[in-house]
């Protein structure tokens, strides 16, 4: 199986044929910018909500809070689950 993001680097003539000579393989074609079907828009949505009224000295300090956030995220899977769950895409195989 390949899921394609139809990103232009990938659109050769060469990946054509190559995707044509395997009979075998199930193409999944997406379009070239879909946010909604990707689960790191909905952690970075809920982050920057974090950090809008935040005026960090420097690049060290956001660096720090940036990774700090993260990481509390990292501990919450029911909030990384509904991330998953937003995009319509199956969490457990049938």
């Amino acid at each position: 199986m390949l899921v394609w993001d139809n990103d232009r680097r990938r659109l050769s003539r060469a990946m054509r044929t190559a995707i044509e000579a395997r009979p075998w393989l199930t193409v999944f074609q997406l379009p070239a910018y879909a946010p909604e079907l990707n689960p790191a828009e909905g952690v970075w949505s809920v982050l920057k909500r974090g950090l809008a009224n935040l005026a960090p000295h420097d690049t060290d300090q956001l660096t720090m809070l940036i990774k700090t956030k993260l990481k509390r995220r990292q501990y919450r899977p029911v909030l990384l689950d509904g991330f998953i769950a937003q995009t319509g895409l199956i969490l457990k195989p049938p």
